[in-house]
């Protein structure tokens, strides 16, 4: 296959990537390592090394335990049970239909809802609701930043020789 079909696969893996670092449905920080290890292996890790790529699969490893850190870290932080935690990325996913503010209001009312089902604790529940979107804007935050740190150093890879 013509190589411009392959660097035009990976453009577009990396950029629906970029995409799914902030809409919950996508797996973002993957995609844009899928993407960016495409276009290495076009030329052969001509201009950009395997180094280079396994360097780029840590960002990514390292981005999406920092996600699942984040979120965790800001239902427990506020003292939530496990089902504040479900009940936040139940609220993300089904947040994705109503657009940006969905995105940021579904997980508070997914972790309130839940957790005052499971504690009967209105205060408690959106000390919950406040700390899963905390956590959950934290990780999107270090998806976005960690992502474009990998094109980033894809870039310098590409044009440093």
């Amino acid at each position: 296959m013509n190589p411009t079909v392959w660097y035009t696969i990976a453009a577009i893996l990396t950029l629906v990537g970029l995409l799914g670092t902030i809409l919950p449905m996508l797996p973002g920080v993957p995609l844009v390592f899928i993407g960016l290890a495409l276009a290495a292996w076009v030329d052969g890790f001509q201009q950009v090394s395997g180094w280079t790529v396994a360097l780029l699969g840590f960002l990514t490893a390292t981005a999406m335990l920092i996600d699942f850190a984040a979120s965790a870290f800001g239902t427990r932080i506020a003292g939530a049970s496990r089902w504040a935690f479900l009940g936040a990325a139940l609220g993300a996913i089904v947040g994705i239909f109503f657009g940006p503010i969905g995105l940021f209001v579904g997980p508070f009312i997914g972790a309130v809802a839940l957790e005052v089902w499971a504690t009967q604790n209105i205060e408690r529940s959106l000390k919950a609701g406040v700390g899963a979107s905390i956590g959950i804007l934290l990780g999107a935050i270090a998806k976005i930043a960690l992502s474009f740190t990998m094109l980033g150093v894809f870039a310098l890879a590409w044009w440093w020789d």
